[in-house]
């Protein structure tokens, strides 16, 4: 039995561009195992393939560490014994290092990892990737060279089925707006993200605004442009949905609008166009939404380019209140995705036709005295997801 732990210690969105990588191991291993950060939890929770998780935050790698603890790293060490393999997943910022020395305590034989500094005898494998790949690629090609070759599909991916939300978003074919950033930088104005949802409302679109539980107040402004115009409402979401009911949400939507943000990367893991406010601080070319339709709006030249700012070191934050509201709903019409729209309509149609045909099969067994008949199993549950 050949157990691979897999790592990716930083964030919601960090985690869910693993996925395609963490698909390949699977495909080769008889558990995969993933050593996340708090932050990332609730997306390892979402890929496909991952057996178990091990939560640990990693003080190299989390924004906001607490110092160093003796005793907490012992627990975690004694956590990672027994696994034949491990895979250390990185950022091009980050290091896999810290983590392979762990896992050198704990008596993992072998590590493979992306590393620009002299590993000694902490990795067995020191991959070189190529400059500016997205960040899945990145991952997809250490597993590859780690024996693990990329499975057929290689877009992001979460767990299905998600939950059913049709009563509350009022079916398919909605457009969410997420103005929510876990970096001030990478914000686009709330007042443009207002008047996006009034011209969007005026335009006759349905609008779901999402966000956080910490970020109730800001969605309830944006959502509350729609009252401005003469459209309709938007629905707000803010702090009311877990992150599979967000991933649900967004999965019926004809598009997103998002910052570059976790959301943004969910969204393109169901599977849905995304208009990107992104904000240069980090490369378009690695952390855009990977595998799905997407319009790129803001200034990718703008003097804080590469720069890796948390808070917006250019007066006027250029690089994305350069972008009228205007441009995102034009760009709104130009990814759109009806043709999954309509797909999504007719399934949820043969549902309901599915539903009344059972229920009138079982009207017809209890009136014979006999019980409704069950049908196919229970999913295979994955252990502590």
């Amino acid at each position: 039995m050949v157990r691979v732990l897999v790592v990716r210690l930083d964030s919601l969105g960090d985690v869910l561009l693993s996925g395609p990588a963490v698909r390949a191991v699977a495909e080769g291993a008889d558990e995969v195992v993933m050593l996340c950060g708090p932050r990332g939890r609730a997306a390892a929770e979402l890929l496909p393939g991952v057996d178990r998780i091990i939560e640990w935050c990693a003080p190299w790698i989390d924004p906001e560490p607490e110092p160093v603890d003796r005793a907490d790293v012992d627990l975690l060490t004694h956590s990672l014994r027994g696994f034949d393999r491990a895979l250390v997943f990185t950022s091009f910022h980050q290091s896999p290092l810290p983590t392979a020395l762990l896992l050198r305590l704990a008596g993992t034989p072998w590590i493979g990892g992306i590393s620009e500094d002299y590993p000694g005898s902490l990795l067995d494998l020191r991959h070189r990737p190529d400059a500016d790949v997205p960040e899945p690629e990145r991952m997809l090609a250490l597993a590859a060279d780690a024996g693990f070759p990329a499975p057929a599909d290689t877009r992001l991916r979460v767990r299905r089925p998600l939950p059913q939300l049709g009563p509350l978003t009022g079916g398919p074919g909605h457009v969410v707006v997420h103005p929510g950033t876990s970096v001030p930088a990478r914000a686009w104005p709330p007042e443009r993200f207002a008047e996006a949802v009034r011209l969007l409302t005026e335009a006759g679109q349905r609008v779901v605004v999402t966000g956080g539980p910490d970020e109730t107040e800001l969605t309830a402004y944006v959502a509350a442009g729609a009252a401005k115009g003469a459209g309709g409402s938007a629905l707000d979401l803010g702090g009311r949905t877990t992150l599979p009911r967000l991933a649900a949400v967004l999965a019926g939507a004809r598009a997103v609008v998002a910052g570059n943000t976790g959301p943004a990367h969910l969204a393109a893991a169901v599977g849905t166009p995304v208009v990107s406010l992104f904000a240069p601080t980090v490369p378009a070319a690695r952390w855009a939404p990977y595998g799905v339709p997407t319009v790129l709006l803001g200034d990718q030249e703008a003097p804080c380019k590469d720069s890796r700012a948390r808070e917006c070191p250019v007066p006027g934050h250029p690089c994305l209140a350069s972008v009228g509201a205007l441009r995102v709903v034009e760009a709104v019409e130009e990814i759109a995705d009806d043709e999954k729209i309509a797909e999504l309509k007719r399934a949820a149609d043969r549902k309901k036709g599915l539903g009344k045909g059972e229920d009138r099969r079982e009207d017809a067994g209890r009136d014979k005295g006999k019980g409704p008949k069950r049908r196919g199993g229970t999913p295979r549950e994955v252990a502590n997801l």
